[in-house]
């Protein structure tokens, strides 16, 4: 018992020289911008986007429809990871090799394989439905 306590006496002083290093250094629309930004943007734009999504394949069927939300939330996350190199993030004119491979193409191609995995896979469970006699 008294290693843990020791170990959570340890945590809370670094939270504390955390926060001190925080308190003391960052401005605090900085932090707060920093802080509240994934919040706000998840509830204004991640989750819209998601239920647009599950609306747009609410029509499929079943089998095709966890297909489709499984290809989409795979590129969803694929374009959240590279959209700050897409958009050239930390690109300086005077460091030409701070960023230098075309990442926009790079996503495109991510993006259609991710594409063409989902309808192989779609295609290989029809002609699965259809030998077995289902044919949806």
């Amino acid at each position: 018992m008294t290693a843990r306590v020791l170990a959570y006496a340890a945590g809370l002083a670094l939270i504390g020289l955390g926060l001190r290093g925080v308190v003391a250094d960052v401005p605090a629309a900085r932090w707060a911008a920093w802080f509240a930004g994934p919040a706000v943007l998840h509830d204004a734009v991640l989750v819209p986007l998601v239920l647009a999504a599950g609306v747009a394949t609410g029509r499929l069927p079943g089998r095709y429809r966890r297909i489709a939300r499984a290809a989409l939330v795979t590129a969803a996350c694929v374009t959240a990871v590279a959209l700050p190199l897409v958009l050239g993030y930390g690109r300086r004119a005077d460091e030409p090799s701070r960023l230098p491979l075309p990442y926009g193409r790079n996503l495109a191609i991510v993006v259609a394989a991710v594409a063409v995995l989902a309808a192989a896979a779609a295609a290989a469970r029809f002609a699965a439905d259809r030998r077995r006699g289902r044919g949806r």
